[in-house]
């Protein structure tokens, strides 16, 4: 079993850095908690921190200091990955220092639809969160270099040793979001969203499980490649003709937090969901040598 890792007061990943000597050191925090497994399955989660290093903090009003879009404790849906001898790689910065599932060149995921960008101006309400200007060009590119890029490397770096072990990796990308947004979608999004870039980031057979794995539980709704899709993580990873799936799951948050308090894990309200999910995860391993 791996070890368990150390949560901050918030609920976020631990930011022991002797733990991980191999994980480079960022305002004294590393960018990422990061375990290696040994079996088929990499667990990333993107949007679990809420770090802000104090140069880009300084800058933020309280609307960003609120980091109201973090993807609060998610991670810890997936503690039984541990169980799978799974990788995991938790990112420990908030996604207004940069968001690690964009694309670093800030092309649209949703072409005609709002987004936050690589190094987000305002939150899903489009409320900005910089006292004044937000960064310009010269500071993306050296948040992109000096964040975004050592977290993909570890990641790919993840998903190639799994592939090389077995021969296929699985890649679950981790995220929440709250349940209604209106400047996103409409109305309340169903409790579990599964992006597969419209079927393309991973085999038939893993889609038709998560389908089957659907259709026979009632306690959460859910839908496959519904208003979310699978975001830059899924789609860039996503290779199934060279081995490597991706399924990134959005999950409604008032299914596992308290939402009267968004930062406070539900344990009573998440120990079911984790043990749903985790049957799926299950069979989603088990299936891959049949590919």
């Amino acid at each position: 079993m791996q070890p368990q890792r150390p949560l901050d007061r918030n609920g976020c990943p631990g930011f022991n850095v002797a733990m991980q000597p191999n994980v480079q050191p960022t305002d004294e925090i590393p960018l990422y908690d990061v375990v290696e497994g040994t079996g088929p399955l990499v667990v990333a989660a993107p949007h679990v921190g809420t770090y802000l290093p104090p140069d880009v903090g300084a800058r933020l009003n309280a609307t960003g200091h609120a980091v109201r879009e973090t993807d609060f404790h998610v991670h810890r849906l997936y503690d039984f990955a541990r169980d799978l001898r799974a990788s995991t790689l938790f990112a420990t910065h908030s996604r207004y220092v940069v968001d690690l599932n964009r694309d670093p060149e800030g092309q649209n995921l949703y072409p005609g639809r709002f987004e936050t960008g690589l190094c987000p101006l305002t939150d899903f309400d489009r409320q900005p969160i910089y006292d004044g200007a937000g960064p310009d060009a010269a500071e993306t590119e050296r948040r992109r270099t000096r964040y975004w890029q050592p977290y993909h490397a570890r990641l790919r770096a993840l998903l190639d040793a799994a592939r090389a072990r077995h021969g296929h990796a699985l890649l679950i990308d981790a995220h929440s979001i709250r349940p209604t947004i209106p400047t996103l979608f409409e109305g309340r999004l169903p409790d579990l969203n599964f992006g597969l870039n419209d079927g393309r980031s991973a085999s038939p057979l893993l889609r038709d499980i998560v389908a089957n794995w659907s259709a026979a539980q009632s306690e959460n709704t859910t839908v496959i490649d519904g208003r979310f899709k699978g975001g830059y993580t899924t789609r860039h990873y996503g290779d199934p003709e060279h081995g490597i799936h991706a399924i990134q799951i959005e999950i409604v948050q008032d299914c596992y937090l308290n939402m009267d308090a968004p930062h406070l894990y539900d344990a009573a309200l998440a120990a079911p969901l984790s043990h749903r999910l985790s049957t799926l995860v299950e069979a989603l391993v088990e299936a891959l040598p049949r590919i």
